[in-house]
């Protein structure tokens, strides 16, 4: 009867890699949380590196100032690649990597390492995000134009096509479009075109034979998001998994079944986190995860999901722990993984998927006649889209259409034990980038400097003269050439690029709740003398601008006269721009966690500038007594997430700007 039993037990399916987005304050420290992680059960490892690492600056060039190790873990060079990984042997691990305009540094910082512990490169496995079409729209981290931009994502495709055959170059991120904004229809398209784009440009770039292009599309991976629209969701990744297979039977010519997969890793929605009544993000978080996992048919690969303070600051290893158990429990505690696609056959299910596969259809065939996804990023085109369609899903949620339980209903709270608590999300301490920093110097003063400049002269030539550039920065990276060296050698081959900001000057008549802003708007006016000048800055090199992008947005529908010029600018920029286009108010939005050093930073340079009664408001994840210290520093009002009526703040800043003219009269 044992045995009977044995053969009657369904076979489960093997469970997707279980991962955890993380990497803070130095290579050290998130080595440990790395380890720890891995003892508990995640099987797969999800880098996330600083943003100066993400865009090609040391940790002691003055744009990072304030920036090392706060969304990520610094790394300037081979020495710190090797203290991440230190005892985490390469050829065992699947490891991802959110990098893009850098993706082929890091790659190459790993390969090196992998040559050092003496792991064969065509057993490595794992993934660069590497796609900078979505930096142009959402993430912000690009650094060169889009054409050379896509050159290095060719070479690396090139590269590890013939080299590393079990790593994904990379993964094509929707993700970014959801957070800001996308809707499904547009994250299938804009993803879907981005995919093709590369395509193309490996096909036309000739270096890749007819018989081993199947090879590189079998490669190249997606990396998803999912929203609390649980259906739509499920149907999404569905007409993900169909239109992917039509694309690459008759575009491309690939019949190979294994090839023409559509693999996805998942991160679950962060855009929908709420700083209010955050416990009830765990329910998001699990609901989210059920759309990606329970149809076999479109299951992700791979998933890791944010932890439920996240709209408050950096998780600690306990609240990750949390998130990494919720994969655990659905994976070996439910029969989910015993049962074929329980979606199949569902009329509902099959009538939302053909409707969205048309409707994203008709977006691919727009960006095809504009000339292809790079035109459409440099047109502006699909930037413009996305800030409109996220305006509306703001507006939404403003007129409480869109319900977010605990924001705009069922506001009515018990004090949160969790959230509440001493030491409810980690700090990166002031010291972590005065160390790192250290530590960059003795490098540099260890390495061999001749092998270094004939290194980083290679690179430049394979620039210039069009060679892969992989081959090159892996000597870099032997030769110990840093981070900012690369990116530089780059910068003066490709040059730099500022995105277009999606946000047009025109007012729009549809925007509902602004008559008595725009009334106020022109009274103030009228006692300044001249239309009310709201500036929006981002300073750091945070570039997550949808915050910012909306609220130039509404500002200029409330009749204020905006100036936004985008991303990473620095605070001697913005006091420059607010001299020069003689603003009445400047607003500085940041999300990187550096939002005390750059604030002082701008307002003691205005100071100095003689802007002292110009106030400043400041937007971003800050808690609460960051939010006080700033306002002691002279900051006229804090906004964080749970500030979402956007024609509030408006309203706000009117009194404000008044208050700050009748003072000076």
């Amino acid at each position: 009867m044992r045995d009977q039993h044995k053969r009657d037990k369904p076979l489960r399916d093997k469970p997707w890699i279980f991962r955890t987005y993380a990497g803070h304050s130095t290579a050290a420290a998130s080595n440990a949380l790395y380890r720890k992680n891995l003892s508990k059960g995640q099987t797969g490892l999800s880098v996330a590196f600083d943003l100066p690492t993400q865009t090609g600056y040391d940790s002691d060039h003055p744009l990072a100032k304030g920036e090392v190790g706060k969304v990520g873990v610094p790394i300037s060079h081979l020495g710190d690649m090797r203290m991440l990984f230190d005892g985490i042997p390469l050829g065992e691990m699947n490891t991802s990597m959110t990098i893009n305009a850098t993706a082929a540094w890091l790659l190459a910082l790993y390969v090196a390492l992998a040559d050092e512990q003496g792991v064969a490169r065509k057993s490595l496995q794992g993934t660069t995000q590497n796609d900078i079409i979505k930096e142009y729209l959402s993430r912000g981290t690009y650094v060169f134009p889009p054409a050379p931009s896509m050159r290095l994502t060719r070479d690396v495709i090139l590269f590890t096509t013939k080299e590393m055959p079990k790593w994904n170059p990379m993964n094509v991120c929707s993700y970014h479009l959801q957070e800001a904004g996308a809707t499904p229809v547009q994250e299938l398209a804009f993803a879907l075109a981005t995919a093709i784009g590369v395509l193309d440009a490996v096909k036309a770039s000739g270096e890749c034979a007819p018989e081993e292009f199947g090879e590189v599309v079998g490669r190249i991976s997606f990396f998803v998001n999912a929203g609390l629209r649980f259906v739509t969701e499920i149907c999404k990744m569905r007409a993900f998994t169909e239109l992917w297979d039509e694309i690459t039977r008759e575009r491309y010519g690939v019949t190979d079944a294994k090839q023409q997969l559509f693999r996805y890793g998942v991160q679950v929605n962060s855009l929908g986190l709420t700083e209010q009544q955050p416990e009830n993000n765990v329910a998001r978080i699990l609901i989210e995860m059920l759309a990606v996992t329970l149809s076999k048919d479109a299951r992700a690969r791979a998933v890791q999901l944010p932890a439920w303070n996240e709209a408050l600051g950096l998780p600690r290893p306990w609240d990750q722990q949390w998130s990494l158990r919720m994969q655990q429990i659905l994976a070996y505690e439910t029969d989910l993984l015993e049962y074929d696609d329980v979606f199949g056959g569902s009329p509902a299910i099959a009538a939302k998927v053909a409707e969205l596969k048309a409707a994203a259809k008709d977006e691919l065939a727009q960006i095809e006649k504009m000339g292809g996804t790079v035109a459409a990023v440099e047109s502006g085109y699909l930037k413009q889209q996305l800030v409109e369609s996220n305006s509306r899903r703001v507006e939404a949620i403003e007129r409480g259409e869109q319900i977010v339980v605990g924001v705009n209903r069922f506001v009515e709270t018990e004090a949160s034990p969790l959230a509440d608590a001493a030491g409810a999300v980690v700090t990166v301490p002031a010291e972590a980038e005065t160390g790192q920093i250290e530590r960059l110097k003795a490098w540099r003063a260890a390495r061999d400097a001749k092998a270094v400049a004939a290194a980083l002269e290679a690179l430049r030539r394979a620039a210039k003269n069009g060679a892969n550039i992989m081959p090159p920065s892996i000597a870099c990276a032997k030769a110990g050439v840093t981070t900012g060296e690369w990116g530089f050698a780059l910068r003066s081959t490709f040059g730099e690029y500022r995105a277009p900001t999606g946000v047009g000057t025109a007012m729009r008549n549809d925007a509902e709740g602004l008559d008595d802003i725009r009334a106020a708007v022109d009274r103030v006016s009228k006692k300044l003398g001249r239309r009310l000048k709201f500036l929006v800055g981002k300073p750091g090199l945070d570039g997550h601008s949808n915050g910012a992008e909306q609220i130039a947005a509404r500002a200029r529908d409330a009749g204020m006269d905006v100036v936004y010029d985008g991303i990473r600018l620095t605070a001697e920029a913005i006091v420059a721009a607010a001299v020069e286009k003689r603003a009445h108010v400047v607003g500085l939005s940041i999300l990187s966690g550096s939002h005390m050093p750059l604030v002082q930073d701008v307002v003691a340079r205005m100071k100095e500038a003689g802007l002292d009664s110009v106030p400043v408001v400041v937007g971003g994840i800050i808690p609460p007594q960051d939010a006080s210290a700033l306002k002691r520093a002279g900051v006229a009002q804090v906004y964080t997430p749970k500030d979402f009526e956007l024609n509030r703040i408006m309203a706000d800043l009117v009194r404000i700007v008044e208050g700050s003219a009748d003072r000076a009269q």
